[in-house]
This record gives structure tokens, sequence and C-alpha cells, in this order.
């Protein structure tokens, strides 16, 4: 079954790099997957974190677009809950007038960061101004057109394509309704009961399958792929009033639970789903799950922090694709 392949990327700062050479590192990665055939490259936005960059996926996406060429670009995603919806959908109307038809609008629902940058983001932010539903709808509106007696301006003749993401059925129903798509976050969930009921949801309502982001990588050989991603963990501190959240570490769930103000909660750690191996390894997982699951794209988040790792993975899997579409 054929699919298309786009990727996400962190900005990941490996060991004795700064924050300025992992954003130089992302957009190399952009440069690749523009010349090499990836149909989207996306930004994610994480705050406060000393291993990401990634704090603004607005600005990176207006610096890659300038500097790549077919490829389409955005937001995975914008944390809404932090911002005003009128000057995001002013933001991405600029840049889908500068780049026409290339510019996607990926929305998240987590906070992205430890609970001191979360603090500091709504500082100025009632609780009813944190609202995601009715931000959602209001974003929608005015990328359509005037709303609350305001327009936006410039008024793109494209607007960006917009997206939902999230790991639920709730996320799934909520995107379809809006009229957006939907990515899946595989690369974060990795439960195919819970995927398969997500995929569902949204294309009962929508008609079609959502996107599906996992987490990938490619190496020349397997024992290389098993030494870059065989210690990843997800550690989640689940706190006694139910809230939980997913980090790379005992170190960073306990410095987020210090910083949430509670030492009442506990830790879950579990190994993440990372589909990997060699580049043929990766592509045999996805056409599996592409026959099982309909899908017809998906969104690769590649786990490994170090800029040459990172490029060669993207050069082998797309360069597998086409020699397995020759």
């Amino acid at each position: 079954m054929a699919y298309r392949l786009s990727l996400l990327d962190k900005s990941h700062i490996a060991p004795g790099v700064s924050g300025a050479e992992a954003l130089a590192a992302t957009v190399a990665a952009a440069r690749r997957a523009d010349e090499l055939g990836y149909h989207r490259f996306w930004l994610a936005e994480h705050h406060g974190s000393a291993t990401l960059a990634s704090a603004a996926p607005e600005i990176m996406v207006a610096h890659i677009l300038a500097q790549t060429r077919r490829i389409r670009v955005g937001s995975g995603g914008v944390l809404l809950q932090h911002y005003a919806p009128y000057k995001v959908a002013e933001a991405f109307s600029v840049l889908a007038a500068l780049a026409p038809g290339r510019v996607d609008l990926g929305v998240g629902k987590s906070p992205g960061g430890l609970p001191s940058a979360t603090r500091a983001l709504q500082a100025e932010l009632t609780p009813a101004a944190r609202e995601l539903g009715r931000k959602l709808t209001d974003l929608e509106a005015w990328l359509n057109g005037p709303h609350r007696e305001a327009d936006i301006q410039p008024r793109p003749a494209l607007l960006p394509e917009r997206f939902l993401l999230g790991s639920s059925t709730d996320s799934a129903e909520q995107a379809a309704r809006l009229g957006w798509g939907f990515v899946h976050a595989g690369h974060q969930d990795g439960d195919p009961a819970t995927t398969r009921a997500a995929l569902d949801a949204y294309e009962a309502i929508a008609g079609h399958r959502p996107v599906l982001a996992l987490t990938s990588f490619a190496a020349p050989t397997r024992a290389e792929a098993e030494d870059r991603v065989g210690a990843l963990r997800i550690v989640r501190p689940v706190f006694a009033d139910g809230h939980s959240v997913n980090l790379p570490s005992e170190e960073a769930a306990h410095e987020y639970a210090r910083q949430y103000g509670s030492e009442d909660y506990r830790l879950e750690t579990r190994t993440p789903t990372v589909l990997s191996g060699t580049a043929a390894d990766v592509h045999g997982a996805l056409e599996a799950l592409a026959a099982d699951l309909g899908v017809t794209e998906f969104i690769i988040d590649q786990p490994v922090a170090d800029r040459t790792a990172r490029l060669a993975s993207i050069d082998l899997i797309a360069k597998w694709a086409r020699r397995a579409a020759a």
C-alpha cells in the first residue's frame, strides 16, 4: 500500500551542542527532506527544556520556507492554550501569503513544557482564556473570515492546511467536527487498540483516514540502530490529583514534580515503540501498518539527537522508498 512520508523535528540539543547548533541541524534536515521528496516537515513546540530548542515553531516555519523549494512546512504543533487565536491566525495567514500552498498549521493540546515554563507562558491568562475547545473554534473562524467584527490581514489565497494533534478518540472527533485533519500521536501513545480506535473515530466523521505519527530511526545496520535507540524510556509521573505527563527520564520526572509542587506521585516507566533497524526494516514495518490500519501518511519523529545520525536516517528511509517504488 502506498504511503507518504513526513518528518517531525524537535531540534534536539545533543551533549556538547548549543541551542543555535541544534536549530541549524533542524534547518539542514529540512533542506535534505525537501531534496529527497518528503511531503511535510513539521516543527514541534517545547518550552523550558535543556534538551530541546523548539520554542517557536512559527519562526522556524518562516525560516525553513525561505530555504526550501517544494516541501510543506508547518507546526507540529502550536500550543494554542498559551496564545490568542487571533494572533495565531494572523501569523499563519502571513506565512500562507508568503508561501501559497506550502503551509500547515498543526495545533497541539499539551502545555509542552515543565510547570514553571507553563506558568510563565500563562501568567496573564485567566482560566477561561485557556479553554482549548473555544480557542480552536475561534481560530477556525478567524482564518475563514471576519469574526467578532474584526478580520485578519493579509488574507492569503490559500489558507494553511489545519490539523489537530492528539492521542484519543475525543481529539479525533474534535478535529473531524472542525473540518481539520488529525494526526494521531502514535509516537507518544504506542497502544495499538487506542490508535485504531482514534483512527476509526476520525474516519467515521471525516470520511477518510488521518495521519499517524510514529517514532522511527534507520541506520546502516540493525546493531547501530539498536545502539542509538535501545536506551530510550518514557517515564510518567502520576500525581495524586490524576495529573500525569510523559518525560524522557527519571531525573526529568522528579524535576517536573518539584516544579508541580507535589511529593505525592509515583513513576511509571515503559519502553517506547520505535520502528528501528535498517531502512528495509523500517519500511517493512510501515508497510505492515499501512495495510493493517489503512493509513496513507506517516509523520516520523526521530528520537536521536546526533545531527549526523539523524541526517543519515532521513537519507536511508527516503532512498529505500525510492528504490522500492522503482
